[in-house]
């Protein structure tokens, strides 16, 4: 590829985002962030990588005290960080993936990367939905959880989700406005939808419209 492409995929839970995510970077041949960014936010910052985790995309008001007892730094307590703010660890976060768009193409899920990353003039934003049958569906044969449990976490997922980002970017999650495509995977399903995502995205490169 002669020049950087950053897609970002919001997505609900269980509707395939974070599998839609690895084909889409496995078709254009670049990298693939979701978790791993806790590793990358960890290597930036100092801190270990499982505070980074215990906050994911979670809401802010819920987050206060979460470290009162101390973060771990390096596998050692800090009183003076005694408690890091939300805002503190998102910035952390935020930081790491601009640096990480500055030096290579990449699909990254979630984490508010298309808020983030606005300004970047070679960055697409995607976010994927379903219809909650299919998420369902997904949930228990991926989690082994009830019909019942499932719908449960999937709601309670998203509304964290939703909390999350609402709170850091004052914008409204899933709204499609928000992003370049806003598409339902249940419609063509996993495979076609990635594909379809792929063309979208060369055809904005083509055109010079990121």
């Amino acid at each position: 590829m002669n020049q950087t492409m950053i897609l970002t995929i919001g997505r609900q839970f269980g509707s395939g985002g974070r599998i839609i995510g690895k084909k889409l970077a496995e078709a254009f041949g670049i990298a693939y962030y979701d978790k791993e960014l806790f590793l990358l936010a960890a290597r930036e910052s100092g801190l270990c990588h499982d505070v980074f985790e215990k906050v994911d995309e979670k809401a802010a008001d819920c987050l206060e005290h979460v470290f009162s007892r101390g973060l771990s730094w390096m596998g050692m307590y800090t009183p003076q960080l005694d408690i890091l703010s939300c805002e503190g660890l998102f910035k952390i976060q935020s930081d790491a993936i601009r640096k990480l768009a500055e030096t290579e193409s990449c699909v990254i899920v979630g984490r508010c990367a298309d808020y983030i990353l606005r300004d970047h003039p070679n960055c697409i934003s995607f976010f994927i939905h379903s219809t909650l049958e299919s998420r369902i569906q997904r949930v228990v044969e991926r989690q082994q959880m009830s019909v019942e449990q499932a719908k449960e976490f999937i709601l309670k997922t998203d509304k964290s989700r939703a909390a999350y980002y609402d709170y850091f970017t004052n914008k409204t999650w899933g709204k499609a406005s928000s992003y370049h495509l806003s598409i339902d995977a249940s419609v063509l399903g996993i495979e076609d939808t990635a594909a379809f995502m792929k063309v979208f995205a060369e055809k904005r490169i083509q055109a010079g419209k990121y």
